[in-house]
C-alpha cells in the first residue's frame, strides 16, 4: 500500500542524496497525522458550536475532578494565558452557561471557576465526538498494532521531554 509519503520521499530521494528516506517517512507522516486530528479537532468542535478556547476551560476544569472548579489564576497558567486574556475568555463562556464564577465568601476577593451541568454535558458530548473520529482513524490498526504504535510514540515523547536521546536498537 503506497501513501502519499511515499510518494513525498521518492521524490525528495532524487534531489536530496542525502536525505534518510526512513527519518523523512516517519517525520511527514507525522506532520500528516496531527494535521489529520488537529482538522478533525476543529470539525467536531465547529459542529458542536463549541469555540476551542471554551473547550480548553472546560478540559482543565473536567480534568481537576471533582467539584470541577479552579481559581482563574491557575486557569491562565495552565491555559498560558494572561489574566485579562482568560478573564475575557471566561466571560463568553459564563455566558454560554458552561461555567459559573463565584466569589469565596471569607474573601469576596477571591473567585473560584466552576464547571456547570451544561458545561460538564458540553465537555463529554464533545469529548465522545472526538473519540469517535479518533478510534475511526485507528481502525486501520489491529489492537496489537495500536499498543505497538502507543509505546514507539512514548518512547520518542519520553526522549523528546527529557531531552535524552533515545536508547541504540540494541538495546
Amino acid at each position: 500500500m503506497e501513501d502519499s509519503v511515499d510518494r513525498h520521499v521518492a521524490e525528495w530521494s532524487k534531489e536530496l542524496a542525502w536525505m534518510d528516506p526512513v527519518k523523512e517517512a516517519i517525520f511527514v507522516r507525522l506532520a500528516v497525522l496531527a494535521r489529520h486530528a488537529s482538522q478533525a479537532r476543529r470539525e467536531v468542535l465547529d459542529a458542536d458550536g463549541l469555540p476551542y478556547g471554551h473547550f480548553k476551560i472546560l478540559l482543565k476544569l473536567r480534568r481537576l475532578g471533582p467539584p470541577y472548579e479552579s481559581s482563574p489564576s491557575r486557569l491562565a497558567d495552565e491555559l498560558g494565558l494572561t489574566r485579562g486574556a482568560l478573564s475575557a475568555r471566561l466571560a463568553a463562556v459564563e455566558e454560554a452557561g458552561l461555567i459559573v464564577r463565584t466569589h469565596e465568601s471569607e474573601d469576596r476577593r477571591r473567585v473560584r471557576v466552576r464547571l456547570t451541568a451544561a458545561g460538564h454535558a458540553a465537555f463529554e458530548a464533545h469529548a465522545a465526538s472526538e473519540a469517535e473520529g479518533e478510534h475511526a482513524l485507528l481502525a486501520a490498526l489491529s489492537a496489537a498494532e495500536q499498543r505497538t504504535l502507543a509505546d514507539l510514540l512514548r518512547k520518542l515523547v519520553a526522549a523528546a521531554e527529557t531531552g535524552l536521546p533515545p536508547a541504540s536498537p540494541e538495546q
